[in-house]
């Protein structure tokens, strides 16, 4: 079963600063490209942080302001956090403002890869880099979200044939497969109910799929088997069985 990469989605020309691009030229590559964040790369093209817009709201919030009396807070200052704000304050260039390390993906990583980092991170862009770690692209949510699109005819092609077929040996109208709106409904009836979940788990991993809708039914629950007995299981779902 092949997911789509990261870098079939993602953003070639992508808007980067250097670590000594100056604050107001990082503010104007924002604006002029509407973007709310890019990537800060070393002279290797290797990527050293990102800036986001909340970087650029820190280094203006946390500006002083001489009209208000001046409050010192010293247990405050110690943490971590606040002495990151402080830096950031003050940041006249690229690197200062930026946020290290950066989160970032490969173009070979599947969708599913990348969406899952975006959300472990909370953030809403991540920079893709190639095998010798430069930056070749950028993935946001949107792009991520383009695997949604897919016709309902491509998805119920690719069940019937990686998951039916190939992955169960089964004649491809032993199970009826319909998708409506990204929603695939599994139903027939099936020799045994692993096999069923088998269906079930890796149709749910195929790019676009919105749910499964499990109407399969069994002869046979397997479910109690020892592992050793669950090797006769044959073709690509022994491994599946393994992990499911």
């Amino acid at each position: 079963m092949k997911h789509n990469k990261v870098g079939s989605v993602m953003t070639t020309d992508v808007v980067r600063a250097e670590y000594g691009t100056p604050f107001k030229e990082v503010v104007r590559l924002l604006g002029e490209n509407r973007i709310s964040g890019l990537p800060v790369v070393d002279e290797d093209e290797k990527v050293i942080g990102v800036i986001s817009e909340t970087d650029l709201m820190i280094r203006q919030a946390d500006t002083p302001d001489p009209y208000e009396q001046h409050r010192h807070h010293p247990l405050a200052a110690m943490t971590r956090e606040s002495r990151t704000r402080k830096a950031k304050a003050r940041a006249r260039t690229a690197g200062q403002l930026m946020t290290e390390p950066a989160v970032t993906v490969h173009a070979a990583d599947t969708i599913v890869e990348a969406a899952r980092t975006m959300a472990l991170h909370h953030v809403e862009r991540l920079p893709v880099l190639d095998e010798e770690q430069r930056l070749v692209g950028i993935v946001t949510r949107r792009d991520l979200l383009q695997v949604f699109l897919r016709p309902d005819s491509e998805i119920r092609k690719e069940v019937v044939d990686e998951v039916i077929v190939r992955a169960l040996w089964l004649a491809p109208r032993s199970v009826d497969v319909s998708v409506v709106e990204g929603v695939v409904t599994l139903a027939g009836h099936m020799e045994r109910k692993s096999e069923t979940e088998i269906a079930v788990s890796m149709t749910r991993q195929i790019d676009g799929v919105v749910a499964v809708v499990d109407k399969l039914t069994f002869r046979l629950d397997d479910s109690h088997l020892r592992p050793a007995e669950e090797s006769a299981m044959h073709g690509v779902a022994d491994d599946w069985m393994r992990k499911l």
